[in-house]
């Protein structure tokens, strides 16, 4: 009887907080759209952004699906638990083993598309390499965002410093982002020796550093649009 008893608040609080994620993700699906507009504001402010962004919106229709259905198995489990009832329990588990069932077959899917993924990784980075070359440093929108995810992920370029080769940021000068370089083992400006030793130090690559968060998550956090934190030098 105990034993039982024990059980049952188990599931209570198992779904219980099943119930207040799905909450959460439905609040949040629903924010993003009705607040879509100021979203793809800053997006569409950003220089190189793809004409497609505006598709970027329909993620909250996802996140609504997702915890609509989080709600309805947290409310089920919830129910039947305190109640005990045979049909409420038979539906919470039958919905269970079909995202299971879900996830398995998603992940055999990413399995076998994983070379197709390391393609567009690939692709992508040619493709940011080239934009920070030609834009860091002149483009506020780009240098702005660039800076943040420097400054979120401590880490400096895309693959390394020398990402920054010949960018307008540069203007013919030895020098590179501050956060390229580790302070605790050089000073002054930022240059390609002292970045070189950064590298064998601590500071590594963005796309090191965020790509576990795309390729095993699937997701990452978004990123603030902080205004820069180093300015191009004087020319």
């Amino acid at each position: 009887m105990c034993c039982s008893g024990f059980l049952k608040m188990m599931m209570f609080v198992f779904n219980g907080g099943i119930f207040l994620a799905g909450a959460a993700i439905l609040g949040v699906g629903v924010w993003v759209k009705v607040d879509s507009g100021s979203l793809l504001g800053i997006l569409e402010n950003v220089d190189g952004t793809p004409s497609g962004v505006s598709q970027l919106v329909n993620v909250s229709y996802l996140l609504m699906a997702v915890g609509g259905v989080l709600l309805v198995i947290g409310f089920l489990g919830c129910c039947g638990a305190i109640k005990e009832s045979r049909c409420m329990l038979l539906t919470f588990f039958s919905i269970v083993l079909i995202i299971f069932i879900i996830e398995v077959a998603g992940a055999v899917v990413l399995f076998v598309f994983q070379g197709l993924a390391e393609q567009l990784l690939a692709g992508l980075e040619t493709e940011v390499r080239e934009s920070i070359q030609k834009n860091y440093g002149e483009s506020e929108s780009l240098t702005s965002l660039w800076n943040a995810t420097m400054e979120e992920f401590k880490c400096c370029g895309y693959r390394n410093y020398t990402d920054f080769d010949n960018s307008p940021f540069q203007g013919g000068k030895d020098v590179y982002p501050q956060i390229c370089c580790n302070t605790t083992i050089t000073t002054g400006t930022c240059n390609r020796n002292a970045a070189g030793f950064s590298v064998r130090d601590q500071v590594t690559s963005c796309m090191l550093t965020t790509k576990p968060l795309i390729v095993m998550r699937g997701k990452s956090q978004p990123l603030p649009l902080l205004k820069p934190v180093v300015s191009p030098p004087d020319g």
